[in-house]
C-alpha cells in the first residue's frame, strides 16, 4: 500500500514546487476579495535618505577602471580617434528626434496647462505631496517637521509646477569647452534641462546660439585640439554674445513653451494627445541621452547636459562642506532630467469620497502626469499595467474582514 501513495505524493510535492510564489504567499480570499498584502507599488523607486547618494548607472568599479584606462592613454603622446558627439560635431540621426522631443514638450506643456482648469491639483505645504483630484486623500504620511502631530497634509491648490517640476541647466555655448565657474554663475542663463537637451543634439533656439562645428575636434596626449576657428566666416558676432562662447542675453524661456491654442474642445481627446506627448518626450529624451551625456549632483537634483558638470559651488546637500560646496557629479537618469512625481490613483471618479488612510495598502500610485490625463479620460499605456493590480478595493466594514 504505500508503494502504491509513493507516486502520487510525489506528483503532489512536484505540482507544488511549480505554483508561482505569488500564490503561495501575500494572497487570501475573503468574502470574494482578492488582495494583496504586498507593500503597495513594491515597483517604484525606494524614497533615498538625505545622506544617501543616489545610485550610479554604472557601478564604481567600472568607472574606475575606464578612468585608469583613460589615464594610460593620455601618458602616450599620440591622437586618440574621437565620434561622435564627443569630436564636437553632431550625430545627424538624433537631430529628428531633438525637434520631436521639443515638440512633444512643448504641446505636453500646453495640454497640461489646460486641463488643470478642470481638475484640481493639490500640494502640501509642509511635505510638498501631490494630489490630482478633488478632494484631496485622507492619507496620514505628511511626516516632516513642523507637521501635525496626526501626520495630515496641509493641502493648498496647486499649478502645473507640481505636476512637472522644472529642472534647469546651464546653457552651454560650446558643449564641449570648458565648464561654467563658479564666478560666472549669474552670467550663464539657466534654461530647462531638456531644452539644453535638445540644443545640444541639433535643435536650433534664435534666442540660444549654440556652436556648430564643421570640423572635428582631436585628442592628443588627452587635450583637445579645436584646428577650427573660434568662430566660422559666416557667423556674426553679436552684442550678446562674448568671446569666451558664453551668452549674456537675460531672456528666458518660461513663455516660449506656449504653442498654439488646441482647437479642440473635447477634454479626452486632449487628454489623449497629452499622453502622446509624455510618452514621445520621455522616449526621446532616453534615447538622446544614450548619446549625449547628462550629468547630474549624486546628493541634489542638480543637473548639467554636457560631457562634464559645471564648477559653480551651490550644493547645499549632505557633507558639501567637505567639497566646498561642489556637486558629486555622476552619470544622470532619465529620472533626474524628468523627476517623476508620484500620487496616488483614484479608480472611481464619480464617487467624489477621499482615499482614507486605512485602505492606503490597497491604493496603487502613478506619476502625477499620467493620472491627470487618466481622470481626463485618457486610456493608461501598457507599460503602467505593472502597478494596475487586480485589486478589489473593499469598503471601509468589509477591511477589517481582510486580514
Amino acid at each position: 500500500m504505500l508503494l502504491k501513495h509513493v507516486p502520487t505524493v510525489g506528483n503532489l510535492l512536484e505540482g507544488i514546487i511549480h505554483v508561482p510564489v505569488a500564490r503561495l504567499k501575500g494572497i487570501n480570499r475573503h468574502f470574494g476579495v482578492l488582495y494583496s498584502t504586498l507593500p503597495t507599488c513594491n515597483e517604484l523607486p525606494r524614497k533615498l535618505k538625505k545622506s544617501e547618494r543616489k545610485p550610479p548607472v554604472r557601478s564604481f568599479n567600472e568607472l574606475k577602471r575606464e578612468a585608469r584606462l583613460k589615464r594610460k592613454e593620455r601618458q602616450n603622446a599620440r591622437e586618440i580617434i574621437l565620434q561622435p558627439p564627443e569630436n564636437g560635431l553632431l550625430v545627424e540621426h538624433l537631430v529628428p528626434v531633438a525637434r520631436e522631443v521639443y515638440a512633444a514638450r512643448t504641446e505636453l506643456l500646453s495640454t497640461v496647462s489646460r486641463l488643470i482648469k478642470y481638475t484640481a491639483i493639490y500640494t502640501c505645504s509642509l511635505c510638498g505631496e501631490v494630489h490630482v483630484g478633488h478632494p484631496p486623500h485622507k492619507i496620514r504620511t505628511c511626516d516632516v517637521q513642523g507637521s501635525l502631530s496626526s501626520k495630515e497634509h496641509a493641502w493648498v491648490r496647486g499649478g502645473i509646477q507640481h505636476v512637472l517640476p522644472l529642472v534647469e541647466s546651464f546653457h552651454l555655448y560650446d558643449r564641449i569647452g570648458r565648464a561654467v565657474s563658479h564666478k560666472e554663475m549669474l552670467e550663464v542663463d539657466r534654461i530647462p534641462a531638456i531644452v539644453e537637451l535638445c540644443i545640444q543634439a541639433g535643435f536650433d533656439i534664435p534666442e540660444y546660439p549654440t556652436r556648430r562645428r564643421t570640423f572635428p575636434v582631436y585628442s592628443i596626449a588627452g587635450k583637445m585640439i579645436d584646428f577650427e576657428k573660434r568662430f566660422p566666416k559666416d557667423f556674426s558676432l553679436g552684442e550678446d554674445i562674448d568671446a569666451c562662447g558664453f551668452r549674456y542675453n537675460r531672456k528666458r524661456m518660461d513663455k516660449d513653451t506656449h504653442p498654439a491654442e488646441l482647437y479642440s474642445n473635447d477634454i479626452k481627446v486632449i487628454a489623449v494627445g497629452g499622453m502622446k506627448a509624455w510618452e514621445k518626450m520621455c522616449s526621446g529624451s532616453s534615447k538622446l541621452m544614450e548619446t549625449y551625456a547628462v550629468q547630474t549632483c549624486g546628493y541634489c537634483p542638480e543637473v548639467q547636459v554636457g560631457p562634464k558638470g559645471h564648477r559653480v559651488r551651490n550644493c547645499q546637500a549632505y557633507k558639501h562642506q567637505m567639497r566646498d560646496g561642489q556637486h558629486a557629479w555622476q552619470e544622470a537618469r532619465i529620472s533626474d532630467l524628468v523627476p517623476p512625481v508620484y500620487v496616488y490613483h483614484v479608480q472611481d471618479q464619480q464617487n467624489n469620497k477621499p482615499l482614507v488612510n486605512e485602505l492606503r495598502r490597497y491604493y496603487i500610485m502613478l506619476p502625477a502626469v499620467v493620472e491627470l490625463f487618466a481622470q481626463c479620460g485618457a486610456p493608461l499605456e501598457p507599460k503602467y499595467a505593472g502597478a494596475m493590480r487586480d485589486v478589489v478595493i473593499p469598503e471601509m466594514d468589509e477591511e477589517k474582514w481582510v486580514v
